[in-house]
């Protein structure tokens, strides 16, 4: 069999699986965050932390719960590590540099885990696991529930309610992420993924000594890794590293982790509207997407040009060879495509093409189908200025789901979608133009500038991944990127909650023979170009400095 053929077989048993488990957990999710049941567990938690899980929040409210709950979640994950080298655990290890120490609290309590360290030379076990993998869990239920307090503000009419934010962080940790990280973390101990809770140790004999490996909680770590779209691995080399990703089978068992919750959330929200086709359309915009930009990656990366790629079968420079072309390509474009971050193979060692594509599925804004929540509530921000626009064209008022877009709404759309863009150009735009960020880039030219491209686009967009050739642990990157991340991740939902709240308050407008059906292909289709129109007017000069420069001079 041929790689490209065997990659297609990929593919296509990846599509298999999400769409066997698509229906089932779409349906519990959103019986998840219906339900009036508290189960025991959920009641002690409420009770320890003085919230009334039964209490209706207006938009400004469960702001202040969003904002509050990852303030306090940024200053105790640095804390943490700032005390590391007293703690029990450390394996050794001193505590964290300040800016280093906020660079990595900000990371994961934005869903970005971006890493500026070597995991297994920084990090001890109680940081690893009680301050890393606990953040992993809980800044994937906060962009959960944020992504469906937007649902409910098209669901919900008359008020301006959007439920209990503290119910849907304990509800999205408990009911959702916790079993099926359990289950993940079994899967992956199957595959070979390492468990445990050792210290340092020497292995093998090498020319000028042994190597030190450490051991710790991989598997369990890397199961809500994947699943919460996080992306930071337990050590330096991430989802290439054999204890954390150690074979085809455990690769494409990760990717399905990736993609499964925000492709099925997709479900969950054309059931809490009552309309299972209003979801198919956001997955039909998505599923184009994300199948386009992997047989376009998988194409660039197979295509032979020189004897080199002849040889190797493909560029299959920084890339494992137990994975191969097909293997991480499809891992490139699902962890870009989504807020994961997630790497198996390098990505500065891609064709120009092939980083550019890594790179322009971030931009999107990760929403094909993107972060846990924070895709599904990207998509519906792009769903609302589709329709605005299908509106212009028409001479109609636009509408969608029942909802009336006016000038509010697409002024509240408009500022999320400038939010990203802002941070990644600006900072970018700054660094280049200092002296002393350009000393951190390994090569120079366009490959240089797109090294520092796209580690603002990774860190704005809360994703996390690197293209690996910027030394990126320094004052001024660890600073600047930190805080591109809180303000990426943060201020976007502050945008997302006033619209929820303003649609929650509308009345239903009744269906006429005039209103766009936004359930249709055609509506799907009109969706996926204005997210490409929108993307490509906004980053097409910075892509041609790097990544397309670079593609045409190869």
């Amino acid at each position: 069999m041929s790689p490209q053929a065997a990659g297609v077989l990929q593919l296509t048993a990846l599509i298999a699986a999400l769409a066997l488990a698509y229906r089932p957990l779409g349906d519990h999710m959103a019986k998840v965050y219906s339900s009036e049941r508290h189960y025991a567990p959920e009641k002690w938690i409420y009770k320890a932390i003085g919230a009334d899980p039964a209490a209706e929040m207006r938009w400004p409210a469960y702001l202040r719960g969003v904002l509050a709950f990852s303030a306090v979640s940024v200053l105790f994950l640095y804390l943490l590590q700032r005390m590391q080298g007293s703690l029990p655990g450390s394996l050794g290890f001193s505590s964290i540099d300040p800016d280093q120490a906020f660079n990595t609290a900000a990371s994961f309590v934005a869903n970005t885990n971006w890493q500026s360290y070597y995991g297994e030379q920084a990090m001890g076990h109680v940081v690893q696991t009680g301050g890393l993998a606990v953040q992993n869990f809980l800044s994937a239920a906060v962009g959960m529930a944020v992504a469906v307090a937007l649902v409910r503000g098209f669901a919900r009419s008359r008020t301006g309610e959007l439920g209990n934010f503290w119910t849907d962080l304990v509800r999205g940790t408990v009911r959702i992420l916790l079993p099926i990280s359990v289950i993940g973390a079994l899967v992956l101990v199957a595959c070979g993924a390492i468990q445990n809770f050792s210290g340092i140790h020497q292995v093998g004999q090498f020319t000028g000594g042994t190597q030190e490996w450490n051991g710790g909680a991989v598997a369990s770590q890397e199961a809500i890794k994947e699943l919460g779209t996080n992306g930071g691995g337990y050590f330096n080399a991430n989802s290439a590293h054999p204890f954390e990703n150690p074979n085809p089978l455990s690769n494409l068992f990760e990717i399905f982790l990736i993609l499964l919750i925000p492709f099925a959330l997709t479900r969950t929200f054309g059931r809490m509207v009552g309309s299972l086709r209003q979801g198919y359309a956001i997955l039909g915009a998505m599923a184009v997407i994300w199948i386009g930009f992997t047989a376009l990656m998988m194409w660039t990366e197979f295509a032979h040009r020189g004897p080199a790629f002849e040889i190797a079968g493909g560029a299959m420079e920084g890339k494992e060879t137990r994975f191969g072309i097909a293997g991480s390509s499809i891992f490139a474009v699902a962890t870009t495509l989504t807020s994961t971050g997630a790497v198996n193979s390098f990505h500065s060692s891609y064709t120009g093409f092939g980083g550019g594509i890594t790179m322009l599925g971030m931009q999107l804004g990760e929403i094909a189908p993107g972060g846990v929540g924070s895709g599904l509530y990207g998509m519906l921000i792009m769903a609302v200025i589709a329709v605005f626009l299908a509106g212009l064209m028409v001479g109609r008022t636009p509408e969608y789901l029942g909802k009336k877009i006016g000038t509010r709404q697409i002024k509240l759309a408009a500022c999320y979608i400038l939010v990203t863009p802002a941070l990644v150009l600006g900072f970018t735009a700054v660094a280049m133009a200092l002296p002393t960020p350009a000393d951190s880039m390994t090569n120079s030219g366009a490959h240089g500038f797109s090294e520092i491209l796209y580690a603002y686009t990774s860190g704005a967009n809360n994703n996390g991944s690197a293209f690996a050739g910027l030394n990126a642990d320094t004052q001024w990157f660890n600073t600047t990127i930190g805080i591109a991340m809180l303000l990426g991740r943060f201020v976007p939902m502050v945008f997302v909650l006033a619209l929820a709240g303003s649609l929650a308050e509308q009345k239903p407008v009744p269906e006429t023979s005039g209103t766009l059906r936004t359930d249709r292909p055609l509506y799907a289709g009109l969706l996926v170009g204005t997210i490409l129109i929108i993307t490509g007017l906004t980053y097409f000069p910075a892509l041609a400095l790097g990544p397309l420069a670079e593609g045409l001079a190869s």
